[in-house]
């Protein structure tokens, strides 16, 4: 099991467009996606943890009209700036998923300009679906081939003809060891010759186990194209809709019918980890699909508490609207810079930062099973359970308030909010207030759970060395060095550490101890799978180890 996607959440990224590139590839080397640096302060405040980049390489206007799968495109830059952004990120606790675009390529792809100059004698005929010399092609070519959903500006591969698919695991290759990407997300899966990705799967398990495949599916079973031979998960389209649509037509009975279907005991994908999403490039930004935008936190607060890994899609975390037309996808795909992001909704930033450190923490919202508790049109209220915890979460898309009314079972007193650190007794049959438009993550406890949002973190900003590398508070683009190994840390968050014994660790949260007061470290012992808590001034502490003075814990 490919357990960082459980524990990730998503940043959806169109490079082409956020970075304001030109429309058509005019051939001029230019760095523009090396901005995405300057963003990683932000990504972190987000609690974002994994990025995924739409096309990167070379292509002739949109990136899904690839030229050369082995160059990053010069719009955005090169394969070392390329390479410098994925180490960056990685260097920043951030995974990397590229776009596999796998089905077609654009007319610019340098074997299909073989076939053109080379006609019926070009060695690469057979590297494209259906391609004869019948007739003409609807471009004026000499030949006929096969273009994706009847847009011959797209022409689709032959994924049967073994130099295809020898050149295309090439790429793939090349990207591991090069980038040391860690995930693709496959497009138009459903077109993909699915013993293609029957080889793919076997291919990157055998490169990088921990690998991760994802499907672009729209229609059909899930389980055709995620399963333990072919790809790791797909696009969830089915929640897509009824997160908004539910709230649209005041009806939680829509999103509660798909969610029980899917992920209750005995649903159709209880097994996937899906990929979550509100909006994307290809349709319309959740700001402009909602009648009344006051739902933006509860759609975004039910999908980050659902079954599945969530994605936000780049600016909409500041409620940023955008349409397609049938002519121009161009307003999904907007630049976007730092500080200059028009009508920005800085409330909703602040609350999708809270639901990622919340998931961030709550292993039921990573893992958990899915019950439905209570189910009302305008109210909605779910569970989920793991390893003995109980999480339930509470919607109200009502302006009024209301009150969530269900059955709190288990053998704790309280019932804490993680967003608010309000504690309620558990009485068995509860009632809780929320307020209008509002929503509550209810962990069964004794009244010992709380969550500190502390918006600093530290981003890692240069790779020169260990020694040199920086620091900085994410909201205050300040410097600051990196102390010496034999000095004790100076602060603890979130996030990787490494035990003086070489044990691998996950800082979950600080916390205080009930009764005493002290300031405890609450982690999970990698190898052990165990988590435990220890006072903060001894996880900070210097030791003595094999004769060397060493921190006790330090950041990986």
């Amino acid at each position: 099991m490919k357990q960082w996607i459980n524990k990730s959440v998503f940043y959806h990224i169109y490079p082409l467009g956020f970075c304001g590139a030109p429309e058509y590839n005019d051939g001029v080397q230019s760095y523009r996606l090396d901005k995405i640096i300057d963003w990683i302060p932000h990504l972190k405040a987000l609690n974002i943890n994994a990025v995924y980049f739409g096309p990167v390489f070379e292509s002739t206007k949109h990136g899904y009209d690839t030229k050369d799968y082995y160059k990053i495109d010069v719009r955005l830059g090169d394969n070392a700036s390329f390479k410098k952004i994925c180490d960056l990120l990685h260097a920043n606790g951030i995974k990397v998923v590229l776009d596999g675009v796998f089905n077609h390529v654009g007319r610019d792809f340098w074997a299909f300009k073989d076939v053109q100059q080379n006609k019926q004698n070009s060695m690469y005929c057979g590297w494209f679906h259906n391609l004869n010399f019948g007739g003409n092609s609807p471009k004026g070519d000499p030949f006929w081939y096969e273009g994706w959903s009847g847009h011959y500006d797209l022409v689709k591969l032959n994924l049967q003809n073994s130099y295809v698919v020898e050149h295309l695991l090439g790429a793939v290759e090349m990207w591991i060891d090069e980038f040391d990407i860690d995930g693709l997300r496959l497009d138009a899966a459903d077109c993909v010759d699915m013993n293609f990705f029957r080889q793919l799967k076997d291919f990157c398990n055998r490169k990088k186990p921990d690998f991760w495949l994802m499907g672009e599916i729209i229609h059909g079973d899930y389980n055709r194209w995620a399963n333990e031979n072919m790809l790791d998960s797909v696009t969830n389209y089915e929640c897509y809709k009824g997160l908004y649509s539910s709230h649209n037509d005041h009806n939680y009975f829509e999103i509660a019918h798909s969610l029980q279907r899917q992920f209750s005991q005995g649903g159709i994908y209880q097994k996937l980890t899906l990929y979550s999403f509100l909006d994307n490039h290809d349709v319309d930004r959740i700001a402009s699909q909602l009648k009344d935008k006051n739902h933006l936190k509860n759609c975004y607060t039910l999908m980050y508490c659902m079954p599945g890994v969530p994605s936000v899609y780049y600016g909409s975390e500041w409620g940023i609207e955008g349409r397609r037309t049938r002519s121009n996808d161009r307003p999904l795909r907007p630049e976007l810079n730092l500080g200059k992001i028009e009508n920005a909704d800085e409330d909703l930033n602040k609350w999708i930062s809270k639901l990622g450190k919340v998931r961030s923490v709550l292993e039921p919202l990573q893992f958990g099973n899915y019950r439905n508790d209570c189910i009302k049109n305008e109210q909605l209220v779910f569970s989920r359970s793991y390893n003995s915890q109980t999480v339930y979460v509470a919607l109200n898309l009502s302006h009024n308030d209301s009150e969530a009314a269900f059955n709190a079972v288990g053998g704790f007193s309280k019932l804490t909010d993680a967003l608010t650190n309000e504690s309620f007794d558990n009485t068995g049959y509860v009632r809780i207030p929320v307020c209008g438009y509002g929503a509550r993550i209810l962990v069964m406890n004794n009244g010992d759970f709380s969550l500190s949002f502390d918006d600093k973190t530290e981003v890692v900003t240069n790779l020169e060395s260990e020694e040199n590398a920086v620091s900085i508070p994410a909201k205050k683009n300040r410097k600051k060095s990196v102390k010496k190994e034999t000095e004790p840390l100076k602060e603890v968050t979130e996030g990787k550490y490494i035990s003086c014994e070489g044990s691998e660790c996950d800082v979950l949260c600080i916390c205080e101890h009930s009764e005493t007061g002290e300031k405890l470290v609450v982690y999970k012992d990698i190898s052990k799978n165990k988590s435990f808590a220890v006072p903060y001034d001894t996880f900070t502490s210097i030791v003595n180890k094999n004769g060397k003075t060493v921190r006790n814990f330090d950041r990986i």
